[in-house]
Parts: C-alpha cells; sequence; structure tokens
C-alpha cells in the first residue's frame, strides 16, 4: 500500500509550484476529498492495552484504535466469555418468573400465530431480547474510538503537506 505522501502526490493533492496556474476552490476541495478518501481506506486495527501500556503508533497504511482496560484484567478471560449468560442457573428468580408469564399465551401481545395480534408480542419479545444482549456487551464503544482516531489523523493532513512541500522547495 502506498503512503499517504506518496498517494496525494499520485492525485496530485499537493499543490503545484506558484507558478503554475491557480487553483479553483472546487479544485482544492476535490483534492481535499481525495486526501480524506486515502486515510479513509487506511486499514483499522482495534486492540485492548492493559494498564499503563502504551497504545502502538498508527501508520500511514494502519490506524490503531485502543481501548484502555486495568492492568488486572491483563491475563483474565474477557468478562463476556467467563461463564454462559444462558446458564438458568444465572438467571435470576425475577427473571424467570417473567419468562414464565409468557408460557402458553395467545392473542394480542403473545407473538404467537393464533388470533388478532399476535405480532405486537413478537415485536416485543424482540425489544427485550435485544435489551438483555445490550446489558451483555462489553461497554467498549469501538464506533466512537474510530472516529475519534480518523479525525486526529485528518487534522494532520494539511500540515504534514505544507512541511512536504517546503521541503520540497515549493512554499505556498
Amino acid at each position: 500500500m502506498k503512503s499517504l505522501l506518496a498517494a496525494a502526490l499520485a492525485l496530485g493533492v499537493l499543490s503545484a509550484p506558484a507558478s503554475a496556474q491557480p487553483q479553483s476552490a472546487a479544485q482544492t476541495e476535490a483534492e481535499a476529498d481525495a486526501a480524506a478518501a486515502a486515510v479513509a481506506d487506511a486499514k483499522i486495527n482495534q486492540l485492548i492495552v492493559y494498564g499503563d501500556d502504551p497504545c502502538p503508533e498508527s501508520t500511514n497504511e494502519q490506524i490503531n484504535v485502543c481501548a484502555r482496560l486495568d492492568d488486572k484484567e491483563r491475563f483474565r478471560i474477557p468478562t463476556n466469555l467467563r461463564d454462559n449468560p444462558n446458564d438458568p442457573v444465572n438467571q435470576a428468580w425475577g427473571a424467570r418468573a417473567v419468562e414464565l408469564q409468557y408460557v402458553g399465551r395467545s392473542g394480542i401481545g403473545s407473538c404467537s400465530p393464533t388470533g388478532p395480534g399476535g405480532m405486537i408480542g413478537c415485536y416485543n419479545d424482540l425489544v427485550r431480547r435485544a435489551r438483555a444482549e445490550r446489558q451483555g456487551a462489553d461497554g467498549v464503544n469501538w464506533d466512537r474510538l474510530i472516529d475519534e482516531a480518523r479525525q486526529k489523523r485528518l487534522s494532520t493532513i494539511d500540515e504534514r503537506a505544507k512541511d512536504d512541500e517546503e521541503a520540497a522547495g515549493n512554499p505556498r
């Protein structure tokens, strides 16, 4: 995979020398979109780091997004794999009683093929199961962490391009 600078040069993102004809706003916007697309195509590596361990630096080809956990969790089995959440032993009596109220129901709110309004109960059952699944999640918001890393990376593109232009002898 090309480096970001090589990709920017290939796409013509970096501006031409001052003697060239001036660029329109639409051209510079298109170039900025192309640079953003090059960053968006980078591989995203999701890592969990423990204690004070550093998060590996991102490269031009790969964005590292780290979630931090306590050092005491380093050699433990992840919390979502430690036991079987579906095991009846792990269910509280109150939860089992709620499940029993749906046994043998038919009609409105029942999720059964018989009686009017059985589909309403199917939706309620789906929502109830989704909430239970969400409560068992690991609690790391990977989408937010990836978005923050992507924004951090995009914020440095203009500065690096300016530095590369000055190094090439083409100051803006």
